[in-house]
């Protein structure tokens, strides 16, 4: 049995990947540590760890020395950096959030250290561990479509989502946090490398923040929407309709680690997810675009928009032979081919599970790494190589620039 131990027991440290573990007799989470107490109970009783094994910040864990086999870190972004370091020099093989950490500098120091000390990191790139990623990756690895062309896609973020965590939440500054390109889609930029099978060579994008800022808010709205907004009933984010509902999970949860309604109104008075989306405090773009070309000549579209119904990623994948659309939230992937004209529709069985089924996946995946049943398909390395994607891409949009990747990396850090 293996022993694990958690840094950060928010929302992904607590309700992602422990509840993977109920039911099984080869994986146990055995310490947690957080700057909320309240997390720390929930976690304590729900997996029965001793009070000696409860913490009060991720800081106070590591001084314990190695207590477990393993440690998942998923702590704020900024904070990912220190930890590590010293959960590697502690030996421990690591579960990390993403973003590795919101500075590059430090993203090439834990690879540099991960691989000079033989450490296992599988950072949570969580979307290859989806059975609907990995069958498109089937797809691709199998030449159905012939030699890949061009690919185009999206990530929906839904202007719902964006509200609550990139204009209200914990990520809405990146002078905080992180670039929202990193922090929301160092995912797909991952994804993509993993499914054409060769990084990106040069990297172009353009976006900004364009709506969510206070020249847009309505005539007379306050800045706090219990203020008594005029403008609550025609508002899709009026803070009654998204937190004070009966919906207690998320995004509700977030608020406040009690969801009793007026835990849950005391928040909204005085924190920042009462704030009028207009008068917040963010500063990452709403919407960006990349335009990617990689080693192996594939060109390829990559949008991030806010401004949508549904959180949804949805891809088109043009090669020689034929073409594919998929659309995660439906599980659907139709090919089309070309010589036959046939159209094949792949239905997918839906994952009740986080993220389409990739946060047990990655935990099944990381659970066989670390007891060296397989190989990690997932190194650190490659992660890394999203990481710089998005940085450089920033970088792009900010200066209005192309970028080859290679000397980005040489001349800029």
């Amino acid at each position: 049995m293996k022993t694990v131990a958690v840094c950060g027991a928010g929302l992904r440290g607590q309700f992602a990947y422990p509840p993977y573990s109920i039911g099984r007799n080869d994986v146990k989470f055995v310490a947690v540590a957080d700057l909320n107490p309240k997390r720390v109970e929930t976690f304590k009783k729900t997996y029965g760890i001793s009070d000696e094994m409860c913490f009060k910040s991720a800081d106070e864990l590591l001084k314990q020395g190695k207590i477990a086999d393993a440690i998942i870190i998923a702590t704020m972004d900024k904070d990912h950096y220190l930890q590590t370091i010293k959960a590697i020099n502690l030996g421990y093989d690591i579960l990390l959030e993403k973003p590795i950490s919101p500075n590059l500098d430090e993203c090439l120091e834990i690879e540099r250290l991960a691989l000079e000390k033989g450490v296992k990191i599988i950072v949570c790139h969580v979307l290859r561990y989806t059975p609907f990623y990995k069958k498109i990756k089937q797809i691709l690895d199998n030449k159905v479509l012939g030699q890949i062309i061009n690919v185009e896609a999206m990530e929906n973020v839904g202007h719902w989502h964006q509200a609550h965590s990139f204009v209200r939440g914990n990520w809405c500054n990146s002078d905080t946090s992180s670039p929202m390109i990193l922090q929301k889609c160092c995912h797909d930029l991952d994804i993509y490398s993993w499914l054409l099978n060769s990084k990106v060579e040069k990297i172009q994008s353009f976006g900004d923040l364009t709506y969510f800022k206070k020249e847009n808010a309505p005539i007379g709205a306050p800045e706090r929407c219990l203020q008594n907004c005029e403008h609550r009933d025609s508002c899709p984010y009026d803070v009654y309709k998204v937190y004070l509902s009966e919906n207690v999970g998320w995004p509700t949860n977030a608020i406040s680690a009690d969801t009793s309604y007026e835990a849950r109104y005391k928040a909204l008075e005085n924190g920042p997810y009462g704030k009028c989306v207009f008068y917040s405090d963010n500063n990452v773009v709403d919407h960006q675009t990349i335009n990617m070309k990689y080693e192996n000549g594939v060109c390829m579209v990559f949008t991030m928009t806010a401004f949508s119904e549904e959180c949804n990623r949805t891809l088109r994948i043009m090669g020689s032979k034929g073409e594919l659309k998929a659309n995660m939230n439906d599980n659907i992937i139709e090919i089309t081919n070309f010589s036959t004209k046939e159209k094949e529709i792949i239905k997918l069985k839906r994952e009740d599970k986080g993220h389409g089924g990739g946060d047990f996946g990655i935990m099944d995946e990381f659970l066989r790494v670390i007891n060296n049943d397989i190989e990690n398909s997932n190194p650190i390395s490659a992660s890394v190589h999203s990481h710089v994607l998005a940085f450089a891409a920033e970088y792009s949009r900010i200066n209005n620039v192309l970028v080859d990747v290679k000397e980005f990396c040489n001349k800029t850090y």
